[in-house]
């Protein structure tokens, strides 16, 4: 929470008198601690010799999990508009419910056990902490992975860096607007014509045609010459990603097709760095990022007993 609220709280509740700077002190300096054995987890996690090694422990049959990427903005002082990438790793679970598209009760999977990471910078170090974190919870004694994620290339790029051997996923619902993009360039926003192609061709994506959706992109572009730019760059996405975006396969062979998970996760770093006229320095939103992430990953205590009881530097 806010160091106001955390101020009043503990005034009102815990009758402890403490300001709100005391308490970003305290706050910045625990959380050099967390960012100190985040960093030595990525570290070790990272090191050649130990990350090719074979798995130390057995693969779990019935063991699968995921990892998915994206990115929000936080306001950094003398910087503007940054982007935080956030990591989820999450364990896959079968349930009952209802298939969107053919309303009929099915098996599903779901992402539970969600842990996050965090990092306000390049991609190369976000994917290693991402690794780590997925190390960390047992990722090589999971049967099956996968990589779910929007259509950005960097992401891509780190997936198949540290989990080339996952299956890939483009998520649904990204997939989705960009063809409800193209067909507002192919056929008219809110016109008849409109909804009838969009209906028709995300059933098609969802059976796996988005090859076939980006010929047909390419060849309204040859038509369309006002629309032709905006036309074969949403065509050029399909025909990128057309190789993850079997939605059906992946929802038969019980795997999850969005990234809500990572997107909530999101929606939780945003909720405290980004408040009304809240600005950061970089070395202060450095140091609390590492704890949002611990609490958000439900591992607070067990991060706080390891810096606590740690040597100082």
């Amino acid at each position: 929470m806010p160091f106001e609220q955390a101020e009043a709280i503990l005034q009102e509740i815990g009758q402890v008198n403490i300001s709100r700077s005391s308490i970003w002190r305290r706050t910045a300096r625990w959380g050099a601690q967390f960012q100190a054995l985040t960093e030595r987890e990525r570290a070790q996690a990272n090191a050649v010799p130990e990350k090719w090694q074979p798995p130390s422990r057995a693969v779990e049959a019935d063991r699968r999990m995921g990892v998915a990427m994206d990115g929000m903005m936080v306001h950094v002082r003398q910087e503007g508009w940054k982007e935080l990438k956030i990591g989820a790793v999450f364990d896959l679970e079968v349930r009952l419910g209802k298939d969107e598209h053919t309303r009929e009760p099915v098996h599903m999977a779901h992402a539970v056990h969600n842990s996050y990471v965090a990092h306000l910078g390049g991609p190369e170090v976000f994917g290693e902490m991402v690794f780590a974190e997925a190390r960390r919870r047992g990722w090589e004694q999971a049967q099956d992975t996968q990589v779910v994620a929007d259509g950005a290339a960097w992401i891509w790029h780190q997936a198949d860096l540290h989990f080339g051997r996952s299956r890939q996923l483009v998520d649904w619902y990204h997939a989705d607007e960009h063809l409800a993009n193209a067909a507002k360039l192919f056929k008219g926003d809110g016109t008849p014509a409109f909804q009838l192609w969009l209906n028709s061709h995300e059933t098609a994506l969802y059976q796996g045609h988005a090859a076939r959706i980006a010929c047909e992109l390419e060849q309204a572009a040859n038509d369309l010459p006002q629309v032709a730019a905006d036309l074969r760059r949403e065509a050029g996405y399909f025909h990128e990603h057309q190789q993850r975006m079997n939605y059906l396969e992946m929802r038969e062979e019980e795997y999850v097709i969005g990234s809500g998970m990572v997107e909530g996760g999101a929606k939780q770093y945003q909720a405290r760095l980004c408040g009304p006229g809240m600005r950061w320095s970089r070395k202060h939103v450095e140091k609390l990022i590492p704890i949002r992430s611990a609490i958000l990953s439900g591992r607070f205590t067990d991060v706080w007993r390891q810096v606590y009881n740690s040597p100082p530097s």
